[in-house]
C-alpha cells in the first residue's frame, strides 16, 4: 500500500504536456500524426490518408510527404493533395475524376446491392455529387464535386459542355448514319443529336466511332444508335469539358487543382 501512495502522486505532479510528450513519442503539445491531420482536415479517413502518402500524393510544405506518423501542427504547415492545397478548418472546394468501372451504379446506394461509384471512393471524407452520370454497363471519366454551383453550370444545356466518348457498336455504320446522329432523330418524343461522329473503324460485324455530345441526355449515345439501327456493346467516356481521362486506371481517381478545373470549364463558377 505504501508504494501505491508513493507512485500517485508523482503520477498526477507530471506536467499535462511532459505526459503528451512521452505518449506521443516526442510529439509535443498541438503535434498530431499527419494522418491524423488530414482527418481533422476532412478531406479523409486515417485509412485513406494512409493510402494518399504512400502513393506519394501528400505534400507538406511543398516537400513530398513519406511518413503517415510523422508529427505537425495542422495549423502551421501547408497541405496539398494531387496538387490541391487544403485550408485549415474544413474540407475544401473539391473535384474529382474518377475512371467508372464496368457495372457501378452511379448512386451512393444501390437496392440491387450492385457495386456504386462511391465503393471507389474509400473513406474520401468530403461529401461529393456525380456531375451527371453514366449508366452501369458506361465506362470513363466521370466527375464529382462538393462545390454544387460548379455542377450546376456544367450539366446546364444552355452552357453545351462538351462530352466525347467512344462507342463499339453492332454492324456496319456508313457516313450517312453518321450524318443522319449529327442531324438529329426523334425518339420517344425526344429530339436527340450528336454534336459530332467519326467512323474510326467499320466492318459488316462492328464499328468504332467516336461522339461528341453537347449535353448529357440520359443514355443518349445508346438511345441515338438504337434509333438508327445499332446496338451498342461497349460505350466510354474519355473527355468532359477541358478535362481528359487519359491513363487514369479503372477505379481510380484524382483530385482535379482549380486552375486545371478553370481552364477545362471557361466561364464555370468556382468557390
Amino acid at each position: 500500500m505504501e508504494r501505491r501512495s508513493n507512485e500517485g502522486p508523482d503520477r498526477r505532479a507530471r506536467p499535462a504536456a511532459d505526459r503528451g510528450s512521452r505518449a506521443g513519442g516526442g510529439r509535443g503539445a498541438g503535434r498530431v500524426p499527419l494522418e491524423r491531420a488530414l482527418s481533422k482536415l476532412g478531406l479523409a479517413s486515417r485509412s485513406v490518408a494512409r493510402r494518399l502518402i504512400g502513393e506519394g500524393r501528400v505534400m507538406v510544405d511543398g516537400r513530398p510527404a513519406t511518413d503517415a506518423l510523422a508529427p505537425v501542427i495542422p495549423e502551421r504547415i501547408a497541405i496539398a493533395i494531387d496538387g490541391v492545397p487544403v485550408q485549415p478548418g474544413g474540407a475544401p472546394s473539391a473535384t474529382i475524376t474518377l475512371h467508372k468501372p464496368r457495372g457501378a451504379v452511379t448512386t451512393r446506394a444501390d437496392p440491387q446491392g450492385r457495386p456504386t461509384v462511391y465503393s471507389c471512393l474509400g473513406e474520401l471524407g468530403i461529401h461529393l455529387v456525380p456531375v451527371g452520370r453514366l449508366d452501369a454497363a458506361t465506362t470513363g471519366l466521370l466527375l464529382l464535386t462538393n462545390d454544387t454551383r460548379f455542377a450546376d453550370w456544367v450539366t446546364d444545356p444552355a452552357n453545351g459542355v462538351p462530352r466525347v466518348y467512344l462507342a463499339t457498336v453492332r454492324g456496319h455504320v456508313a457516313p450517312a448514319v453518321a450524318r443522319q446522329l449529327e442531324a438529329g432523330i426523334v425518339e420517344r418524343g425526344e429530339r436527340l443529336a450528336a454534336r459530332a461522329v467519326v467512323v474510326r473503324k467499320s466492318s459488316r460485324r462492328e464499328s468504332h466511332l467516336v461522339i461528341e455530345l453537347a449535353e448529357g441526355k440520359n443514355r443518349e449515345v445508346r438511345r441515338l444508335l438504337a434509333a438508327a439501327g445499332h446496338e451498342v456493346t461497349r460505350l466510354k467516356r474519355v473527355s468532359f469539358g477541358g478535362l481528359a481521362l487519359g491513363d487514369l486506371a479503372p477505379g481510380s481517381w484524382r483530385l482535379v487543382p482549380p486552375e486545371e478545373l478553370q481552364t477545362a470549364f471557361p466561364g464555370a463558377p468556382l468557390r
